[in-house]
């Protein structure tokens, strides 16, 4: 690796040929290009098989007037590249980061894109703590927040791999925790009635709800902190885990990630 003194103003990330150009507390370095080992596991063959299916519905399933939907949310997020320039991504790349979350958690994607021109608040308390004797995560999170009362928000969790306690940074790999799904108690409610004035679910017609009120089920309840889970990576006492999170509202709108690290307990 060597160090190197750009001209003033310029700056250079990414690889080129052999050599691979980056940056660190020390200045700017030039190191050789290594190419990454594809372990190719069935979570990653999962997630870019959602993805794949997103760029094909994209292209035939989508109407040009919902891809032009998507380009106009597209072009007024402004993002961040490697050398923190305001940069913009496609209409395609927020279909398939909106979709691909949503696929995960079991929810039908989103064709139609965000009419609010911004992303989703992250997760402002975001909190973890691990157990060796019990092998569970607890994920404490902001439960009063917006979209735990959006039905088709949610909150989904990423678990790092173990490291050591003095281990300062971390940028994978992550293994899906869980998500946690929002759900309007009201909505849950009124959506029971059908176009037709029968129930969704049980025997009374039109004509016997005006001598017996319709007994609705229970509506579902928002989501409550804490998550209290199985961990997905085998730990150990004392050793550091990083945890991340992503909201997203139920218009499709996905923020950025919220992280927070803790040391594993006995």
């Amino acid at each position: 690796m060597a160090l190197v003194r750009w001209p003033e103003g310029r700056q250079v990330s990414g690889s080129v040929g052999g050599s691979t150009f980056s940056h660190n507390r020390y200045g700017a370095y030039v190191r050789a290009r290594s190419i990454p080992v594809n372990p190719n596991t069935q979570r990653q063959i999962d997630v870019r098989l959602l993805m794949q299916n997103c760029s094909i519905q994209w292209n035939t399933v989508l109407t040009q007037n919902q891809r032009d939907a998507w380009d106009l949310y597209a072009s007024n997020i402004v993002w961040q590249s490697s050398l923190s320039e305001a940069v913009f991504l496609t209409g395609l790349n927020h279909y398939i980061r909106t979709n691909v979350p949503r696929m995960m958690c079991g929810l039908d994607k989103l064709q139609d894109a965000p009419c609010l021109f911004d992303l989703a608040i992250p997760e402002q308390a975001l909190t973890a703590s691990a157990s060796v004797a019990t092998t569970v995560v607890s994920l404490a999170f902001d439960d009063t927040a917006p979209w735990c009362s959006e039905t088709g928000g949610f909150q989904i969790f990423y678990m790092g791999k173990p490291k050591n306690a003095s281990t300062k940074f971390f940028d994978g790999p992550w293994r899906h925790l869980c998500c946690s799904l929002g759900e309007d108690p009201v909505a849950a409610i009124t959506g029971n009635i059908k176009g037709n004035g029968k129930k969704s679910k049980g025997e009374a017609s039109p004509d016997d709800t005006a001598e017996a009120p319709l007994q609705y089920p229970e509506p579902l309840a928002p989501p409550t902190s804490p998550e209290v889970l199985p961990v997905v990576w085998p730990i150990c006492e004392g050793c550091r885990v990083w945890v991340r999170s992503r909201i997203a509202r139920a218009d499709g709108r996905l923020s950025d990630f919220a992280s927070h690290t803790f040391l594993c307990v006995a």
